[in-house]
């Protein structure tokens, strides 16, 4: 497996991809998320609307949009290339935005009672209580990265380049499939997720349940 494949190189740029893309979705994604749910401002609606609607959208439709944006970039065959299309989704503003409006706003009007701003609000009030949600988000995020696959065949050239998901791709064609080395690879590419998501598998589940969806 190591003969035909750049294992541990595909390794880090998945564990790379994958600890961007959370920490990026976890902060952007908390942050329009209450505003969102907490906040009052012009054209809130029309644009919750448009964030949402790219969910009803297959992201191969946009796919050809995003090349063209990391091209004329340069970040083609780049990590940064890989990572940028994945810094932020609607499905975790929408997830976020559900666990801020479930919360009590007695608990605001409390903060602001006595002296907090809105950012103060946020950062000791609300977000300590979205952790079971923050932990949904990082959870599927990191499921989602480790996993993805169409992408960085797209923008990655290289073997050395792509994430693991990519590269197990490689290792298939139309007149022969090693089927010894690309199960072996498959399971110590799935192994990590695999154990992390049996070990957070009770917190996903609370965290989807305090977050109200269903």
């Amino acid at each position: 497996m190591f003969e035909r494949l750049p294992f541990l190189s595909q390794l880090g740029t998945s564990v790379y991809v994958t600890i961007i893309r959370t920490l990026a979705q976890i902060v952007l994604c908390t942050l329009a998320g209450y505003a969102f749910a907490r906040m009052r401002f012009r054209g809130r609606a029309i644009l919750l609307a448009i964030v949402l609607s790219i969910l009803l959208v297959p992201s191969q439709v946009y796919l050809i949009s995003q090349y063209q944006i990391v091209q004329g970039l340069g970040w083609l065959d780049t990590l940064m290339g890989i990572v940028a299309p994945g810094l932020f989704s609607a499905f975790g503003t929408f997830l976020m935005r559900t666990a801020f409006l479930n919360m009590p706003p007695e608990l605001e009007e409390a903060a602001r009672m006595d002296g907090a701003n809105p950012f103060q609000t946020f950062w000791r009030i609300m977000l300590p209580l979205a952790r079971p949600s923050i932990s949904v988000l990082a959870i599927t995020t990191v499921l989602w990265s480790w996993n993805e696959l169409l992408w960085p065949l797209v923008v990655s050239t290289r073997a050395e380049d792509m994430p693991l998901a990519a590269g197990l791709a490689t290792l298939s064609s139309d007149r022969t499939i090693d089927y010894p080395v690309l199960m072996a690879a498959s399971l110590m590419a799935m192994a990590p997720v695999l154990i992390m998501f049996i070990v957070l598998q009770r917190r996903v589940m609370d965290g989807l349940a305090s977050s109200g969806l269903k």
